[in-house]
């Protein structure tokens, strides 16, 4: 894996197809990080948020035609699930120098090019929600019909909200959404269960609410601030010998804990490669 280069992204006509949870997010992050581009969001029902005058909104398709035509980049970021429909009404209107963006889960390069051409220029990506306060994390793979530029407009999109890494092997890309695509629900799980176990030690469930979020919150800020030190040499740090933190851990290693997790990330990467089918 090699990480992106960084480039100054000329402005672009945008088109973000589909704005949920991951969409938005994605669409905060470029309008916190100043990015230069006229902002096209189709999505067929109301938006749960206020769009900033300057990005136009269509609620079909069709009523973007004219957009869609000038557009140098269209974001999918639809469910896998309705992909193919979108896509089927996009094909006509798409130009064929535009750039197909693709965030959708087990959704392949070659599908996008079975439908817009082979010469079509795709990125598939897998990001994450973190990506609405720029801490996501982004994997991408580009087909051979993208430019240079193709590749600077991407990396200049998804570096203002978080970090990206370009891949080689479109196939590691359905074990990048299991781990990092969907991690973060993983971790906010981790805080239910925390808390939940606070409780049941005694704690109010407010403090014990509180103390959970936080305790996650700090961890990860300090394997962010110490890059060049691995999670096992941070969690000894706070392990003494004979202390209580290491009670609680003989009980998390000893378990099943690992094998949950490579269980839960199997069945996430099984499930991304079945939406391609």
């Amino acid at each position: 894996m090699r990480r992106a280069s960084h480039k100054t992204m000329p402005p672009l006509n945008l088109a973000l197809v589909g704005c949920g949870k991951m969409g938005s997010a994605l669409l905060n992050g470029w309008i916190k990080g100043k990015i230069e581009a006229d902002f096209t969001v189709i999505n067929p029902s109301p938006l749960s948020f206020s769009l900033p005058r300057s990005v136009y909104y269509a609620s079909s398709v069709q009523s973007a035609a004219a957009r869609l035509a000038k557009a140098d980049m269209i974001v999918l970021a639809v469910k896998p699930q309705i992909m193919a429909g979108i896509c089927a009404d996009l094909k006509p209107l798409v130009p064929e120098t535009a750039l197909i963006l693709s965030i959708a889960a087990g959704k392949t390069i070659q599908s996008f090019e079975q439908v817009f051409g082979p010469a079509q220029p795709v990125i598939r990506v897998m990001p994450n929600t973190p990506a609405a306060i720029g801490k996501g994390a982004s994997v991408a793979v580009a087909n051979k019909n993208t430019s240079p530029d193709d590749k600077a407009r991407t990396t200049r999109l998804l570096e203002c909200a978080g970090t990206l890494d370009w891949l080689e092997d479109e196939s590691l890309l359905d074990a990048v959404t299991a781990l990092s695509g969907s991690g973060p629900a993983y971790l906010f799980y981790l805080i239910e269960v925390l808390s939940e176990a606070g409780i049941r030690n005694g704690l109010p469930p407010d403090l014990s609410v509180k103390l959970a979020r936080q305790t996650v919150i700090g961890a990860a800020a300090l394997a962010e601030e110490n890059p060049e030190t691995d999670a096992a040499t941070l969690r000894q740090n706070v392990t003494s010998p004979g202390g209580t933190t290491e009670a609680a851990l003989k009980v998390l290693m000893n378990g099943e804990m690992q094998d949950i997790f490579e269980k839960a990330l199997s069945a996430a990467r099984d499930r991304g490669k079945a939406l391609n089918q």
